[in-house]
């Protein structure tokens, strides 16, 4: 059987992962066995926080509703409730986005909602 010379193709993989981690604090950036490790642990954390980072903007809009509706004199529950039952389908983002850009029709909005 003949003899396989790996130097080549593992040389690769290891520049390509380090390349990966350039940047990364210590032996983390330097040693092929801990990078691989530092690689792996970050990728999972980078996974996970696209997770976190939907979680947290909905939070940040419900956030900006919540106050918004207050300044009217509503809770934030009442009024998505009362949006629901006037059948005015508005999204939490969409909601957010008029309470920054026109103050004034997130009123008429509100005013709409508490009439029904």
């Amino acid at each position: 059987m003949a003899r396989i010379k790996r130097g080549v193709v593992s040389k690769r993989k290891h520049n390509k992962l380090l390349s990966q981690v350039k940047g990364y604090r210590g032996t983390n950036s330097k040693l092929i066995k801990v990078a691989k490790q530092a690689s792996l642990h970050a990728d999972a954390y980078s996974y996970q926080g696209r997770k976190n980072r939907k979680r947290d903007i909905r939070r940040l809009w419900i956030l900006r509703i919540g106050e918004a509706v207050k300044k009217e004199g509503i809770s934030y529950s009442v009024f998505i409730n009362k949006l629901k039952k006037a059948k005015i389908e508005l999204d939490r983002k969409i909601l957010s986005e008029i309470i920054i850009s026109d103050p004034e029709t997130f009123k008429k909005i509100v005013s709409n909602v508490h009439k029904n």
